[in-house]
């Protein structure tokens, strides 16, 4: 998807300070993620005249927060619908809060809607004939060739639960990953979007890459300073399958 607009005044020396601010200080995606199994990753790019928004979605399960989720991670020079100060215990630290991320923002959404497809002594394993309901559609757990066919090469005798969200991802992946609202939750509603990638290079950020090391990102934040997404060419180091990151989840 693309659409050409204008110059503005954020160079992509700037966009691309932010983000490895946001590196450094962790907020910004860790695919690799000792805490979380990888599934699947979602971008996308927004831009006005005046302000851009690059929006990562990371679908995944952490088995200690129980349920499958999509974190949705908002980088943005204007954010929008912004955390809200009730969920901090004081006005200081809420206003510390704004203060120490001025251009990130962190949502979570659960597009599965039941947890009876879970094993419930252990929710790290899925029941064998659980049904689960996604975003309204009743999704079977497959037999166990099934993830075969989709690379998934089960652990132990019975299925994971990450390996069931594997599966998900790559049968029914626009039901995992967010709806268009969900995805703009925290983006200025006048930002339209500018480009949309469903794999890219993504730096290795638990080894101490930034951003700016990323072919991906120095082409995205290129195309939002230049206003067209035109110049942006897929590079060969794509690396946001789950494939790649084999620590994720394993803490």
């Amino acid at each position: 998807m693309y659409r050409d607009k204008n110059d503005m005044n954020w160079t992509s020396e700037q966009i691309l300070k932010i983000l490895d601010t946001c590196a450094e200080e962790s907020t910004f995606p860790v695919l690799d993620n000792g805490y979380v199994y990888l599934a699947a990753t979602r971008m996308s790019v927004y831009r006005s005249n005046e302000d851009w928004a690059i929006v990562i979605e990371v679908f995944g399960f952490s088995p200690r927060s129980g349920d499958p989720d999509v974190q949705i991670y908002t980088f943005s020079s204007k954010l929008h619908n912004r955390n809200l100060s009730s969920n901090y215990a004081t006005e200081d630290a809420y206003n510390g809060y704004l203060k120490s991320n001025p251009y990130n923002e962190s949502r979570f959404i659960y597009p599965i809607e039941n947890d009876d497809w879970l094993d419930e002594k252990d929710l790290e394993y899925t029941k064998t004939k659980g049904v689960c309901v996604l975003r309204g559609n009743k999704v079977l757990v497959p037999e166990l060739p099934e993830y075969q066919k989709y690379g998934i090469e089960l652990e132990e005798e019975s299925p994971l639960t990450f390996e069931f969200c594997r599966f998900l991802a790559h049968k029914y992946r626009d039901l995992v990953l967010c709806t268009e609202d969900e995805r703009r939750v925290s983006v200025s509603p006048e930002l339209e979007l500018l480009l949309q990638l469903d794999a890219w290079s993504h730096p290795d950020i638990s080894r101490g890459d930034l951003p700016s090391s990323s072919n991906t990102f120095k082409q995205v934040v290129k195309a939002i300073e230049v206003g067209s997404a035109k110049s942006y060419k897929q590079t060969k180091d794509e690396n946001t399958h789950w494939v790649n990151w084999p620590d994720a989840g394993t803490l």
